[in-house]
């Protein structure tokens, strides 16, 4: 919540809080007097509810979400140089985007791009999961698959499908200035199609004592491998 009223204020539009939490967010309530937003003290089940989990830290905001861009408006507000994105082909936990979302803020991904028909939302759950990185990270969402690849590979970008095994290493390939990581869905893996129209496949070698990593460490595993190069 502050990383959101740090960067975009006026998308609050009603805050719920505990009374233990006013003297800490006294700046937050002043702003709100000032501004006309509505804030009400209200007890421990009411929060819960409102948050639907019990991890509300004594508040809930009830805020305007940030639009989704349009490809094309993302690719025109790019600087030049090395940028990293992230696809996320069906990728459908609140918990893992939430957590993507967090490491992309850390990282520096210049954006999560999703697909037109993906269920995938920023949620309350992801919000919280992310600790503030759903503001610092846009999301960006794909028209027909096979323009979103034409357009990102004019604009210098190539794709990586991530897989659990036939891939180059990760920590040994040459990630370039540009780049695309590819990441599928929690169970299934990423379209067919969408990995065989890839540039690269990467993999996250391992001692094999379990199959894979989940999709949310996974993805930070290789925004950390593309930030030591660049």
């Amino acid at each position: 919540m502050r990383a959101m009223f740090a960067r975009r204020p006026d998308a609050l539009r009603k805050l719920y809080l505990a009374e233990s939490r006013i003297p800490d967010l006294q700046p937050l309530l002043k702003w709100c007097a000032a501004h006309r937003i509505g804030y009400r003290v209200v007890a421990e089940d009411d929060l819960r509810r409102l948050a639907a989990s019990s991890h509300h830290e004594g508040v809930v905001a009830d805020v305007l979400r940030t639009p989704a861009l349009d490809l094309s408006d993302w690719l025109a507000m790019l600087d030049a140089g090395p940028q990293l994105a992230i696809w996320l082909d069906g990728v459908g936990n609140p918990h893992n985007y939430g957590a993507i979302l967090r490491s992309a803020a850390h990282f520096g991904v210049s954006a999560i791009l999703l697909p037109r028909h993906s269920t995938l939302a920023l949620s309350g759950a992801a919000a919280r999961v992310a600790e503030g990185g759903a503001e610092a990270v846009p999301e960006v969402r794909l028209g027909r698959p096979e323009n979103g690849l034409a357009q990102l590979r004019g604009a210098g970008f190539q794709l990586a499908a991530t897989v659990v095994a036939g891939g180059q290493s990760v920590f040994d390939a040459t990630l370039p200035e540009r780049l695309v990581l590819v990441l599928g869905a929690e169970g299934e893996g990423m379209d067919r199609e969408l990995a065989q129209a890839c540039e690269m496949r990467l993999s996250i070698p391992g001692t094999g004592a379990v199959e894979s990593l989940n999709v949310a460490a996974a993805s930070a595993v290789l925004m950390a491998a593309w930030r030591m190069r660049h």
